[in-house]
């Protein structure tokens, strides 16, 4: 699951990555061995059936005018471009593939146009080839006839994907290119998202106040916690993410309606996920599944329904059962695929509605070697916890020490988290109190002693530069 790319409108960031270093247990697939068997539910299109019929018949016409002209490339980039936003907002990773085949006359060339090159390196990163598609987006950037759009996004999406993992200084420096002179001439949306980004890099980094207070006024905001905009139009839905992930992290419970707020501009598959693990940290579970019926075509959306079922029920109800057992086939089928794309959410399976910590820690620490997300952080100090081997998580600690970064949800990796949560952090959390809170508050005083990670830019928005 990944945050989505919009050309030139959102930050680009992924989410999850794995490379597990153990064999997948015996698989449970079924096979179908009559032509009438149903081998899968299809996701649903997004609207009322009229919307939908439209969508769907416009899908079909836009596929067989292709098949008529499969080597006209404005017609060709449009499908493919299609193809990812349906993918983005669905959670359906199939459409990687139907943009992969509107580009077959180029795919993989090294003489590509940029704008190929471009959308090979989006699906790479969405598959959790990260350095393959930088390779792409470094091929885009040094393409002298590449126009100003296409190396403006190439300089985002590489910007992501840098960030994922957790490579803050370069990422830092393509952010500081797109507020810059080269890219001025596209506007105040360029620049918003360069400052954007800036500013949750700072937020990675031990500045997540100052950052906060940027991404507010980049909003339009009252204030640091406000969803509202003093404008009254309302702030882009990926900005308002951008701003719940952060209070998410800094323990603020403001985080609930700006995560609405960013599901209201824009209710994609990763936008609803995020809501609904936010839902299940503050126990609503009633809540996420109101909010995520109907989606679960969508593996990480069945992930959290589970999730929900089981903190409503219990691990051993038919439905907590059944969903279990859906997700389970899933990741095996996508293993039998060779897709190692779920090692977050894996995790989150085996040892949340499995309860096999050990499990759980293998697929934490072999998606650690592959990027290190804020949510990477805390799977792998929760897991590590759960089967008793806290030095597991060293190497996140360490990462952690060396960047700065704070975030609230680490308290499930036990003492040894400490010294990584926000100062504030339990001040006005609904966090129930742990076995280990006078701890954890001894700890955090301590830490708050500590000076911050040095070398690290405070960041303001582009307005105030």
């Amino acid at each position: 699951m990944n945050r989505a790319t919009a050309p030139l409108l959102a930050l680009a960031l992924t989410l999850v990555a794995v490379a597990p270093a153990f064999a997948a247990e015996e698989s449970a697939l079924q096979f179908p061995t009559q032509d009438g068997a149903i081998v899968e539910h299809l996701p649903t299109h997004v609207g009322d059936a009229a919307e939908r019929r439209a969508a769907i018949a416009a899908e079909r016409a836009q596929r067989a005018q292709l098949q008529q002209h499969p080597d006209e490339l404005g017609l060709a980039l449009k499908a493919a471009n299609d193809a990812l936003a349906r993918g983005r907002l669905r959670g359906d990773p199939r459409e990687l593939g139907v943009a992969q085949a509107a580009l077959a006359p180029w795919w993989g060339h090294a003489d590509a146009p940029p704008e190929v090159r471009l959308i090979q390196a989006t699906a790479l990163q969405s598959q959790h080839f990260f350095h393959e598609a930088l390779v792409e987006l470094d091929a885009v950037l040094a393409t002298p006839g590449a126009s100003l759009p296409v190396r403006a996004q190439a300089e985002l999406t590489r910007a992501g994907v840098q960030q994922v993992l957790g490579h803050f200084a370069e990422a830092e420096a393509g952010c500081r290119r797109l507020v810059g002179i080269d890219f001025m001439a596209l506007g105040s949306g360029v620049r918003l998202n360069g400052s954007a980004c800036l500013a949750e890099l700072s937020s990675l980094q031990g500045h997540a106040d100052t950052a906060a207070a940027t991404l507010g006024r980049l909003a339009g905001a009252p204030d640091p916690s406000s969803a509202a905009t003093t404008a009254g139009a309302p702030a882009p839905g990926w900005l308002n993410l951008m701003r719940a992930e952060l209070a998410q992290r800094r323990g603020d419970p403001a985080a609930g309606a700006l995560f609405a707020a960013a599901l209201k501009a824009n209710a994609d598959v990763y936008t609803q996920c995020a809501y609904a693990d936010w839902l299940l940290d503050q126990h609503r579970p009633a809540e996420v599944l109101a909010l995520l019926k109907g989606n679960e075509a969508a593996d990480p959306v069945l992930l959290r329904i589970a999730l929900a079922y089981k903190d409503l029920h219990g691990r051993n109800h038919p439905l907590t059962r059944e969903a279990t057992t859906m997700l389970g086939e899933r990741y095996d089928a996508a293993l039998l695929r060779g897709d190692r794309s779920h090692g977050r959410e894996q995790s989150r399976y085996e040892l949340e509605l499995r309860g096999d910590a050990r499990a759980a820690l293998g697929y934490a620490k072999s998606n650690w070697l592959v990027q290190h997300e804020p949510a990477d952080e805390v799977v792998l100090a929760r897991a590590a916890h759960a089967a008793h081997r806290d030095s597991a998580a060293d190497p996140l600690w360490q990462f952690l020490r060396d960047t700065g970064g704070r975030d609230a949800r680490l308290s499930v990796g036990g003492v040894a988290a400490a010294p990584f949560l926000p100062v504030a952090f339990g001040t006005a959390s609904a966090t129930p109190a742990s076995p280990f809170a006078a701890l954890l508050a001894a700890r955090r005083a301590a830490s708050a002693a500590t000076p911050a990670a040095s070398g690290v830019t405070q960041i303001t928005a582009w307005s105030d530069r």
